[in-house]
Formats: C-alpha cells, sequence, structure tokens
C-alpha cells in the first residue's frame, strides 16, 4: 500500500510541476496543501494519517507537540539543510527521519536589494500611479551612490550584499556578534561597534538567523540610534527585530521607512499595522521564492523520498 505523503504550504500550487514525481510514483499518494495549515491543532489533525511530509522551510513548524501528535510520521523533509521551526531531537525521539534538499543560488539578495531600491527610488509606486492614470512623478528619489549600507551580519548572504553595495558605490559597514575585522578587510568592508552601525546607516539590512541571542536584537534603543533619514531592510527572520517597536518608530516618523520580507506571524495577518503604513514596503517572504530554488527543492525532496523508501536516506538532519 503507498505510504501517504503531505506536501504543505504549496502557495502558487507548482510542487507537482517542479520535479520529476514519477522516481515515486506508486509508492507514495500524494496530497498538496495549497493553503497554510494555521495553527498547531489544525495541522495536526491535517497529518495525522500521513507518513511522510515535505515543508516549505519554516512555513509551518514541526515543535515536540506537534511530532509527538503524529505517531504514522517517518519521514520529514525540509527545503534547505536548517530549519530551526523542527525539533531535531523530538524527531529522533519519535523515530522520524529528518532530511533537508540543495538549494540554489541567492535569490533573498536579490529581494534585499529590490526593497532597498524601492524605498530610494519608488519604482513600485510610480508604476501604480502612472497605471491608474497620473501624468507624472510625485516623489524624488534617492541616489545610492555615497550612501552607507549596514549590514547586521556578513555571512554569506551578507557578503553578497556587500558586493552590492559597492557595486551601487555604496560605503558598506558590518557588524555581527562573532564578525571580525579580518574578515570584514578580507571583504573590503569597514568593521564598525554595535552602535556604530545603527548611527551610521542609512541603509540597515539584516543577514542573521534567528536564535535565542538574536531574537529582538533590534529594539527601541537600536531604532533610536539611526538616523531620522534611515531606512531598515529585513529579509531574515521577523523576531529579530521587535515589531512593535517598529511600528511604533515608524508611525513616529523616527525612521524614513521599512522594507519587510519577513513578520512575526507569517502569512502576515489582513488588519496588521504594518499593512497600512504609507513608509513601509512589505512583501510575502519572498526571499528564497524563485524558480531556480524551487526546482532544486523540490527535486530534492523527491530524491529523499526515494532514498527513504530504498532503505538509504540521505542528507539526513541531526
Amino acid at each position: 500500500m503507498p505510504l501517504r505523503c503531505a506536501i504543505l504550504d504549496d502557495y502558487q500550487n507548482v510542487a507537482l510541476s517542479m520535479a520529476d514525481w514519477s522516481k515515486v510514483q506508486g509508492d507514495v499518494e500524494i496530497k498538496v496543501f495549497n493553503e497554510h495549515l494555521g495553527t498547531a491543532d489544525k495541522a495536526i489533525a491535517a497529518l495525522k494519517d500521513f507518513a511522510i511530509v515535505c515543508a516549505m522551510r519554516e512555513r509551518t513548524g514541526f515543535p515536540r507537540a506537534v511530532i509527538e501528535a503524529l505517531p504514522a510520521l517517518k519521514l520529514l523533509v525540509t527545503t534547505g539543510m536548517r530549519n530551526l521551526s523542527i525539533d531535531l531531537e523530538a524527531a529522533r525521539a519519535q523515530g522520524v527521519v529528518v532530511c533537508g534538499t540543495p538549494a540554489f543560488g541567492n535569490a533573498t539578495a536579490a529581494v534585499a536589494t529590490g526593497l532597498m531600491l524601492e524605498l530610494a527610488r519608488h519604482i513600485g509606486y510610480e508604476n501604480a500611479r502612472l497605471k491608474a492614470g497620473a501624468p507624472w512623478q510625485t516623489t524624488m528619489g534617492l541616489d545610492l551612490e555615497g550612501l552607507t549600507l549596514a549590514l547586521l551580519g556578513l555571512g554569506r548572504l551578507g557578503m553578497r550584499m556587500a558586493e552590492i553595495g559597492k557595486a551601487f558605490r555604496m560605503h558598506v559597514i558590518a557588524w555581527s556578534q562573532n564578525l571580525t575585522p579580518e574578515t570584514c578587510a578580507e571583504a573590503g568592508v569597514e568593521y564598525v561597534n554595535r552602535d556604530e552601525l545603527f548611527r551610521r546607516a542609512d541603509f540597515l539590512s539584516i543577514h542573521l538567523v534567528l536564535s535565542p541571542r538574536t531574537r529582538g536584537l533590534i529594539g527601541t534603543r537600536e531604532l533610536g540610534l539611526m538616523k531620522q533619514s534611515a531606512y531598515l531592510i529585513n529579509t531574515s527572520r521577523g523576531p529579530i527585530v521587535d515589531e512593535a517597536a517598529l511600528v511604533a518608530a515608524l508611525r513616529a516618523r523616527r525612521l524614513a521607512g521599512a522594507g519587510l520580507d519577513v513578520f512575526d506571524v507569517e502569512p502576515l495577518p489582513v488588519a496588521h499595522p504594518l499593512r497600512k503604513l504609507d513608509n513601509v514596503v512589505i512583501t510575502p517572504h519572498l526571499g528564497y521564492v524563485a524558480e531556480q530554488n524551487y526546482r532544486t527543492f523540490f527535486a530534492g525532496i523527491v530524491d529523499d523520498i526515494r532514498a527513504f523508501l530504498d532503505g538509504k536516506p540521505v542528507r539526513v538532519l541531526t
């Protein structure tokens, strides 16, 4: 009898067209969930009879309480090779194999750049006005050349953003807890201390992993250090920024604006105040959502399932 396999959070309804699923045909019975399942209780009710679950990043979390309530679950696949919303210890205790997939490129850096450009040059805003019948422009943009791009984090994505900033002839500075002056020097980036990063930023772009020590790292104090003319870009994870403090700063115009691809609660609630602020550009977590990346993700999922069925799991997360 085929094993039941759930593909979660396929918002664009593309999962089955992004890979060759014939490799597992006959061995699994696939159900695609296009809508977010919502609460943990709803996820448990929907997934209780599935042996295989395929998660798209952290859209649906798998903490201990969820994993322990899914007795049929044998294989949990996440796109990418790291997913902090999965309790790996609980999975091991329940005998659930957790596997990851390869990823492609640096799509998040493009979204961070797009948010920065929209805030600086109002391209989407002016496009919408022209199509609505407006005669000509009303905004005056900022040239990025000569401005300071402050990077909170200089890992793989931070390095890519440093390259992009330098291509725009911006001055690039960086800080994070583990960053060293030597790493910055190798990247051609100025190393600064924490407070200086916030004070000097014209654009502050966040490129850290969410962890206990980065949760709430940017709060009222840090936002208060920033120039009133500065912009904050977050394509990393919402809870790195104290969302209430950010909304308050934006409402009071203590910041010029923000570009946000990530939020505390995703999908972003319809009544959320960020949807109503005119100095915010928001996108629905587009960072990793690129065709090449999806093809790599779903091909990896199929290979993970096939290897598990053959008794030789690959890319097992521990």
